[in-house]
């Protein structure tokens, strides 16, 4: 017997996924816990040749609240999730991947921070899901980059006063109303990684007004098996994407004329993201890797100087680092 959907539901969720059979029923199972109840959530498989179809299936049969679109051939997250935003009718839009895990009350506690600031986006905590010795997983703890975006609450702030939210740049934290995506023509960029990155910039600069919560709405799974997006950032073509995302990023805030969210996310990169690439690179048995990782902590390192800005926040002395190559 199929659940009845709410005649008139407020928020779409759009869930992608690819080859994440294992994980995608516990995704799903968090938005039926969910106790805003006024949801509609659009499944896309994209393209999975594992079970993920059979689990989004089984949902949209079982609870009207599911609709389920696929891909016959896999055309990446970024295609999945325009799938899902071509055919939102609710007056917001949000996101989780299926392998996921959304917080009971994420909704709500959205809904509530936008349906009453008449802001254009509202940004939510995550923390991420992490594996164990016994194969369980466990969250972690909100880290301070994630805090410094989402705490403490804010209603209808903007870059400008509030250039720390330029971090939290994952499309699974946030609620957004569709006119935002609709007005300014927003999409996903298609076959590249990090998709999000230059989407959430967009989001914000365009963005009547802003609203944060330090509350998790989102457990971010770090896959046991390393594949992960995340995980793979030690290969060329992975770290391509990453690099692009990233300087895509700060170009959105620079011709938005965002002087201090660009410098807040400059910071945040040299701080956060460069560190780790910089011992991947000192590694790496690739020129072109390394080569690559040097040009971004020389670029990032001479404007972070030029603007008298903290060049990392764990001792790493990247300037040397960044003579390596």
């Amino acid at each position: 017997m199929s659940t009845p959907v709410d005649p008139r539901p407020l928020v779409t969720v759009i869930v992608p996924g690819r080859d994440v059979a294992e994980f995608a029923a516990e995704a799903l199972a968090s938005l039926r816990a969910q106790t805003f109840p006024a949801w509609h959530a659009i499944l896309v498989d994209d393209g999975s040749v594992d079970g993920t179809g059979d689990v989004f299936a089984d949902a949209a049969a079982s609870d009207a609240r599911f609709m389920l679109v696929r891909h016959d051939v896999p055309r990446g997250l970024g295609a999945a999730r325009n799938t899902g935003l071509d055919l939102v009718e609710t007056p917001f839009v949000g996101f989780l991947d299926a392998d996921d895990i959304m917080a009971p009350q994420a909704l709500e506690r959205l809904i509530d921070a936008i349906g009453t600031s008449g802001s254009d986006i509202v940004v939510g905590a995550y923390v991420r899901l992490r594996p164990g010795p016994d194969g369980r997983y466990t969250p972690g703890a909100v880290q301070p980059w994630v805090a410094a975006a989402t705490a403490p609450a804010r209603r209808r702030t903007t870059l400008a006063e509030h250039p720390e939210v330029s971090g939290n740049i994952v499309a699974w934290s946030k609620l957004s109303r569709v006119e935002l995506w609709r007005a300014h023509g927003l999409r996903f960029p298609e076959g590249r990684l990090y998709e999000d990155q230059i989407v959430a910039q967009r989001l914000y600069v365009h963005a009547r007004g802003i609203d944060v919560i330090p509350d998790v709405v989102v457990q971010w799974r770090e896959r046991a098996d390393g594949s992960s997006i995340t995980q793979r950032k030690d290969t060329l073509p992975v770290l391509t994407d990453y690099l692009d995302a990233l300087r895509g990023g700060i170009a959105v805030l620079d011709a938005a004329g965002e002087r201090a969210a660009a410098r807040a996310r400059v910071r945040l990169i040299l701080d956060m993201d460069t560190p780790p690439l910089v011992r991947i690179a000192q590694q790496h048995d690739d020129d072109a890797y390394r080569r690559a990782i040097g040009a971004l902590v020389r670029e990032l390192s001479a404007r972070a100087e030029h603007e008298s800005l903290l060049l990392d926040a764990d001792g790493t002395n990247l300037r040397s680092a960044a003579a390596l190559w």
